[in-house]
């Protein structure tokens, strides 16, 4: 088991940057893919980004791409989610989300989940 506590979000303006991190804890860090989603009111919780255990691999939302980096320090069993010109559509509870094994595209989905963090964007 693992466990995830996520931290960073606030309130920012249009154009501002946030970094959100994911402290773990529980299990071995390395044995984890890890991945950012978000959710608004009356919504499915979408992907945003996802890293491998040892960060060789990355996906993006397309939307996302350019403007989102994920990153990871396993050293302090924590991952990132830099988040860069960000638009009101950008605010969400954002969530991270763990799995542990290998990384892949497509149906991918966590096992253990943070409590989330808001992100509020203003125009």
């Amino acid at each position: 088991q693992v466990q995830l506590v996520e931290s960073g979000g606030g309130f920012v303006q249009a154009g501002g940057s946030l970094r959100l991190s994911c402290a773990a804890s529980g299990s071995t860090f390395s044995s984890f893919a890890v991945g950012w989603f978000r959710q608004t009111p009356g919504k499915e919780r979408e992907f945003v980004a996802s890293i491998s255990r040892f960060a060789s691999t990355t996906y993006y939302a397309d939307s996302l791409k350019g403007r989102f980096t994920i990153s990871r320090d396993n050293a302090k069993n924590t991952v990132y989610l830099q988040m860069n010109s960000l638009k009101p559509e950008d605010t969400a509870i954002y969530y991270c989300g763990a799995r542990s094994g290998t990384l892949y595209r497509g149906t991918w989905s966590p096992d253990y989940w943070g409590q989330g963090t808001q992100v509020t964007v203003s125009s």
